[in-house]
């Protein structure tokens, strides 16, 4: 089984100990992803975010894996979540699992077709913008938000969203670059 995981942000600068093959290569399917959610350390980190984002092309790494319940277990170990937060799509036998947004199924399985890849595992997280902050997610609140953060965790939120593929070009990086927050 040819298995493959899908990255949009810190999975590809900071894989850490997720097994893998190869290098992330452009191309995986599209995505809308947006610097929506609240980390526990106050960063503001990448999510599918069918409300918010904006279309990512998402990169894929080969999984060295060829049981894709092992390269769920992996992908959950590197993301320090619950299993049911790692999205997959098992070609052969038609199994998914994409709380987040259901209808990346179809894109993922049609994508993984043309590119002869049997199984498929993502990080599916959700925004918690509104749970931590008691407000819906904006780019006038995530802006609000950053700039209101301690020094420190600026730096870390600040480090993470630079650190993302260029190709992640979101509204709220966007935004971040243009009220001078961000370099570039």
């Amino acid at each position: 089984m040819r298995i493959v995981i899908l990255g949009w942000g810190s999975l590809i600068w900071d894989p850490r100990e997720l097994p893998r093959e190869g290098v992330w290569e452009p191309g995986g399917p599209i995505f809308s992803i947006e610097f929506s959610r609240i980390s526990m350390d106050c960063r503001l980190t990448l999510v599918i975010d069918p409300v918010n984002g904006a279309p990512v092309v998402t990169r894929y790494v080969q999984s060295p894996r060829v049981d894709l319940d092992d390269a769920v277990a992996d992908l959950r170990e590197r993301e320090g979540t619950a299993t049911k937060q790692i999205g997959f799509l098992n070609i052969a036998n038609g199994t998914a699992r994409c709380e987040v947004h259901p209808p990346l199924v179809r894109v993922i399985r049609e994508w993984s077709e043309a590119h002869g890849i049997d199984g498929v595992v993502w990080t599916d997280l959700r925004s918690n913008f509104h749970e931590e902050t008691r407000q819906a997610f904006s780019l006038e609140r995530a802006r609000e938000y950053l700039l209101q953060l301690p020094a420190s965790a600026a730096d870390r939120a600040r480090g993470y969203i630079n650190n993302a593929p260029p190709e992640v070009d979101t509204p709220l990086r966007r935004r971040m670059r243009e009220v001078g927050w961000l370099s570039g």
